[in-house]
């Protein structure tokens, strides 16, 4: 189940919950020592040495038990209690170049700006250049609102316990947090919360795609019709293809025009290519559609316009829409019972907002429902670091795969035609939050699959590998 995002007042009251059935903590601080240190250990190499970190509080008792528990590593150890003598120490311990840091000085329950002396010490860390591991919030940041008490240790990974903190998805935060994981398993009762906001982990996928049926045939599973490629850009309807085949649909047609159709057929063998012309119907077996990458051409606008705007009147199939396409949109409405999927990145969400990029960063959950509700109740996959998918009311999921080698030409048109290969699907399309959130949830991971073997993959790369990752 998806986890909710919570405050840290929320945090207590959860904790508070269990220690009323017996639990202690000491046992809540082995778990979670056990977890940071099996992390740690994930984060280097046999041999090699991790500096612990230890302030006052739950947060250093977390980091001196990982200490106890680490296998395979050489572990040191350095009590931070006094910041005006602690400095040497530091200086001294980071000159032997650790391979890890692991951050346990202050937790969520710092609430007041940082001395002088600790600020040092903080950007002393920095300054090292050494990946850092946050034990729950990095220290010195404000886990409400992702705001700094004056200096914020920069982690290379954050694991928070129990449920991520509103602060830590908060863009603001971003920087300092690094690649947001959550420990769930650490003897606290089930979570009794509730929020808008909810993280989604792997296991919510864990059945998910469906088994098919032993006896199933390509007509059971879709027909996905992609309008996409111009002079240009015939790569963007080649990786929007290969996106939606990864998802397995019956068959998939790419519509495109004259100018780039050789090239386009050319690097496709089992995707069906035709004629895009400002008439053309789709068949009538499609299942679902994406209109939009490799579009930016203002000779078709008009025409583009009026094809995409019908479509999103009247077509009784899933239809998503990315990229140049977006801008064609109006504020129509289409029946409550079909699927509308907008796949904006920041700059596009703000251009439909009529406002700017950096406001749409400010609140993201407010521009998936603003967005959401202008057109109609559409789903929105605002994408970016913790990609949002939701809609103007219910549930916002914040998506926890991925990393900034996603940051290539090409990955979302791959996301997108991978999101209408799987609603192309009717058992998948039954379920449009779900198969979203997987959509996001797998092209993330495929990435993060990557880069734990290699550090130069291609959007190519991510192709071959998306749908793989479990």
């Amino acid at each position: 189940m998806p986890i909710p995002v919570i405050s840290t007042a929320e945090m207590r009251a959860w904790e508070t919950a269990t220690w009323a059935t017996g639990q202690t903590e000491a046992e809540v601080i082995r778990r979670v020592g056990k977890r940071v240190a099996r992390r740690a250990r994930k984060l280097t190499r046999a041999g090699d040495t991790i500096l612990f970190l230890v302030g006052k509080g739950h947060n250093g008792d977390d980091a001196r038990a990982a200490a106890k528990q680490l296998e395979g590593r050489e572990s040191k150890m350095l009590e931070m209690f006094l910041p005006d003598t602690d400095l040497l120490p530091l200086e001294s311990a980071l000159k032997e170049r650790p391979a890890l840091i692991v951050d346990g000085l202050f937790g969520t329950g710092l609430n007041r700006p940082l001395s002088e002396a600790w600020q040092k010490i903080i950007g002393t860390i920095n300054a090292a250049k050494i990946p850092v591991l946050a034990i729950d919030t990095p220290s010195g940041l404000n886990a409400d609102t992702g705001e700094t008490f004056g200096a914020v240790i920069e982690a290379a990974v954050t694991l928070t316990i129990g449920a991520p903190k509103t602060g830590l998805v908060a863009p603001v935060a971003w920087p300092f947090a690094g690649k947001l994981e959550v420990t769930e398993d650490v003897g606290l009762v089930p979570c009794p919360l509730q929020a808008e906001t909810n993280w989604t982990q792997p296991q919510d996928f864990e059945h998910f795609p469906p088994a098919r049926k032993v006896a199933g045939n390509k007509g059971d599973f879709g027909h996905v019709a992609i309008v996409a490629g111009s002079f240009g850009y015939h790569g963007a309807a080649v990786v929007a293809a290969r996106g939606a085949q990864r998802a397995q649909p019956g068959l998939a047609t790419v519509y495109t025009q004259e100018s780039v159709f050789h090239p386009i057929a050319a690097q496709l063998q089992s995707a069906m290519v035709q004629l895009w012309k400002p008439d053309t119907k789709l068949p009538d077996k499609t299942t679902a559609a994406l209109v939009g990458p490799g579009l930016a051409v203002p000779e078709i606008f008009d025409a583009l316009k009026k094809f995409t705007r019908h479509l999103w009147r009247i077509a009784a199939f899933p239809l998503v829409v990315d990229a140049s396409a977006l801008d064609v949109l109006d504020a129509e409405p289409f029946p409550k019972n079909f699927t509308r999927v907008l796949t904006p990145h920041p700059g596009e969400a703000a251009r439909l907002l009529k406002t700017t990029a950096a406001k749409v960063q400010a609140n993201r959950v407010a521009a998936v429902r603003e967005l959401s509700q202008k057109f109609g109740g559409a789903w929105v996959v605002l994408k970016g670091h913790q990609t949002l998918i939701g809609r103007e009311e219910g549930n916002i999921f914040v998506n926890s795969s991925g990393n900034a080698l996603l940051a290539q030409g090409g990955s979302g048109d791959l996301l997108a035609g991978f999101i209408a290969g799987l609603l192309a699907q009717p058992a998948l399309a039954a379920d449009a939050e779900t198969t979203l959130r997987y959509a996001v949830w797998q092209h993330g991971a495929a990435a993060d699959k990557l880069s734990l073997t290699r550090k130069n993959w291609t959007v190519e790369d991510l192709a071959d590998e998306l749908g793989n990752a479990r």
